[in-house]
């Protein structure tokens, strides 16, 4: 029951986009088009899991044991660079179409905040986390992510076909959808 109070907590109340500001370039900048948004979320997923996968035995054992913690950032940016070049190489020889879809934004999961922020969290918060809550708090980060930005991306399809003033027309009506999304999951936070 705890696990599933960590991957709902991280998915909805503490949602990585709308609560915690993170990964928010990627979340503005994709695409309308729901093939590339489904896939850039899957992806952001795995990443988001491999990588705490990795950086939380890489700082638990080897950072903490050497007695230099201070280099988490750069080690777990190598890592999580590295796993991104992986998924793109993976994506690319088994999903042509959805690596052109992606394009630009899949390399930029390398610098996506969100996926170094949930890295940099559960090692933050080591002495009260085990391995098995640091993968389920990553997937339900990488789930949350994902489900944000196919609703986003669907609402910005719906709001393209609306009769939208001129002056909020593109990125003013995004922002302010973004907000009313944000408060809306503001009002999930006394739920768990």
């Amino acid at each position: 029951m705890e696990y599933l109070a960590i991957l709902i907590g991280a998915m909805f109340i503490n949602n990585i986009v709308l609560m915690q500001f993170l990964g928010l370039c990627s979340f503005f900048g994709i695409s309308t088009k729901m093939k590339p948004v489904v896939g850039m979320g899957l992806a952001v997923i795995v990443v988001m899991v491999l990588s705490v996968a990795i950086t939380f035995p890489l700082y638990k054992f080897v950072l903490v044991g050497l007695q230099i913690t201070y280099i988490d950032t750069i080690a777990f940016i190598l890592v999580i660079a590295s796993l991104v070049q992986l998924t793109e190489v993976v994506i690319k020889r088994f999903s042509k179409g959805l690596y052109k879809a992606l394009g630009i934004y899949l390399p930029l999961i390398a610098t996506n905040c969100a996926v170094l922020g949930v890295a940099l969290q559960n090692v933050g918060d080591i002495a009260n986390t085990n391995y098995l809550s640091a993968l389920t708090y990553a997937l339900g980060s990488g789930m949350g992510y994902a489900f944000i930005i196919i609703v986003f991306a669907a609402i910005r399809l719906r709001l393209n076909s609306a009769n939208v003033p001129r002056a909020l027309k593109g990125m003013p009506i995004a922002f302010v959808t973004a907000g009313l999304m944000a408060l809306a999951f503001m009002g999930l936070s006394g739920l768990i």
